[in-house]
């Protein structure tokens, strides 16, 4: 793997565009990585909780501080980045060991068109390269947010997952503190209701991508990372990609044992994701209390089952069964060229062990999450949230902690005792 290992530090990094200053040679079993845009006083709240942890002598923190340049960046972040970076140069390494890249002064700033994927990689490729001069062959590279809090168990259980052998990547639990204003609580609550629902009744329907994508709550080996060829460079998503990549090469498990908390504030910046959705659940721009339909997490689960005791079947075969399953199905892997397509991989495929794994990762998150929108524009609208969930917890075998009716808009109190119950599954 050292071998791999090289060859991506040669052909995929750039160290010397955006070179680092700080704790280069801390000796460290793991590095957290923090893209910072814009996050000052914030982001010292982050590295005080860092430093609180058990663990915190074993790691390095690497902050990526980026903007773009001023015809096309907000002057209060650029203000803050310059704010961060003073802060950082003046930090007590004694505390907390960290490094950053600065990304943000005049002459560093990022090209227009990127964004958070490329300050994740960079200070990823810099994990990467340190890790593996040390020796640290199975040490984690962990994604953090800076606006992102952590429990003093944070390193210890990120630690103790990564120690046992054969791990791949993690996924941390996670819980939006409930804070500020009654329409912002609310609109946090609607957020994670969207989250932990779809990825539970993915789960529920069979996918191995029946996870949550938060950038602040996943990690991976420095073998899983150089596997996947690195974090994508995508300005908004990449944590849905980067663990969809994940997933197609190897095990990506719950880390036990610690949550961390997002943070639930509104913001502009990206077209999707919490900010974005506690913004647009503000400014009204549409019913939020609406979940994708259960039938159609029905329809993928019994597509994914049939495929799986099918799986030695011709493409037109499949396809057949998906008909049968629901025509809008069939309708959505013709449109996708499932059947040509198939017959490929069947050819490359030495057993049905493998045959398997090759569907999966053609059928992957992103074909499902367009099928599950397929399914909205033309057979099953959007659902009532709160009917929704019942019908998921039906199917989970659970009975709802409160009543599930239309009076549970207004009321708070009973989401939050809701949210809990499904933050528990």
């Amino acid at each position: 793997m050292s071998k791999a290992i090289q060859r991506y530090l040669d052909k995929r990094t750039d160290f010397s565009t955006w070179p680092m200053e700080g704790a280069f040679t801390h000796p460290c079993k793991s590095i957290i990585v923090i893209p910072a845009l814009g996050e000052y006083p914030g982001v010292l709240n982050t590295l005080n909780d860092l430093a609180a942890c058990k663990d915190a002598s074993e790691t390095l923190v690497i902050i990526v501080v980026n903007n773009h340049d001023t015809d096309h960046a907000v002057s209060t972040d650029i203000q803050a980045n310059q704010q961060t970076l003073s802060a950082l140069q003046a930090w007590d390494q004694a505390t907390l060991a960290i490094a950053w890249i600065d990304a943000s002064s005049s002459g560093q700033e990022f090209p227009p068109k990127e964004g958070v994927g490329l300050a994740r990689k960079l200070g990823m490729d810099w994990a990467l390269k340190l890790l593996h001069y040390q020796g640290h062959t199975n040490a984690p590279i962990i994604c953090l947010d800076a606006d992102t809090r952590v429990d003093p168990d944070y390193l210890t259980a990120l630690h103790a997952f990564f120690d046992a052998p054969g791990r791949w990547a993690g996924i941390l639990p996670y819980a939006h503190p409930m804070e500020g204003t009654a329409s912002e609580q609310a609109a946090i609550l609607c957020y994670e209701f969207f989250l932990r629902y779809h990825a539970l009744s993915l789960q529920w329907a069979g996918s191995p991508y029946g996870y949550h994508a938060i950038g602040s709550a996943m990690a991976c080996t420095i073998e899983a990372y150089v596997a996947i060829s690195g974090m994508n460079r995508r300005q908004a998503g990449e944590d849905f990609y980067f663990l969809q990549q994940l997933t197609k090469t190897g095990k990506v498990e719950r880390v036990p044992g610690t949550t961390v908390h997002p943070s639930g504030r509104a913001s502009h910046r990206v077209p999707f994701g919490t900010g974005r959705r506690v913004q647009r659940f503000l400014d009204a721009e549409q019913d939020e209390y609406r979940l994708y339909h259960p039938e159609s997490y029905a329809i993928l689960r019994q597509w994914l089952a049939t495929a799986q005791k099918h799986i030695d079947r011709s493409g037109e075969a499949l396809l057949a069964n998906a008909h049968a399953i629901h025509p809008e199905l069939a309708t959505f892997l013709t449109t996708q060229q499932f059947a040509p397509a198939w017959g490929k991989i069947q050819a490359q495929s030495k057993n049905k062990d493998q045959l398997t794994r090759h569907f999966h990762r053609c059928f992957d998150g992103f074909r499902t999450l367009k099928l599950i929108h397929h399914l909205r524009d033309t057979t099953h609208p959007d659902a009532p949230m709160f009917e929704a969930i019942r019908t998921l917890l039906k199917r989970l075998d659970e009975s709802p902690a409160v009543q599930t009716d239309n009076n549970l808009n207004q009321d708070l109190t009973a989401q939050t005792a809701l949210l809990n119950q499904l933050r528990k599954l």
